[in-house]
């Protein structure tokens, strides 16, 4: 456990951005279960609406880094696939 003061602020800073990271992780599954969720009912249309909603979401997510480029990367790469695999 800390003992310093330096080192209970830290552990109490760590736990505020622990939480908050969560946070922004959920979020981005969540719009990426979304984009699923339309895919697998057919709809083209509200497939592509969420994954134009996605796509930013999830480039912001890498550049505060909740998420490895790679896997964003990835991520996208393959939901773009599925919507055009919809045509």
């Amino acid at each position: 456990m800390a003992n310093s003061p330096q080192a209970k602020k830290r552990a109490r800073q760590a736990e505020k951005n622990r939480k908050h990271n969560v946070s922004l992780r959920s979020m981005v599954r969540t719009y990426i279960k979304a984009t699923l969720s339309a895919i697998e009912a057919g709809d083209k249309e509200k497939a592509q609406a969420a994954f134009t909603a996605t796509v930013p979401v999830i480039d912001s997510m890498v550049n505060k880094g909740i998420m490895h480029k790679n896997k964003a990367a990835r991520s996208k790469s393959r939901l773009n696939a599925k919507v055009k695999a919809l045509a």
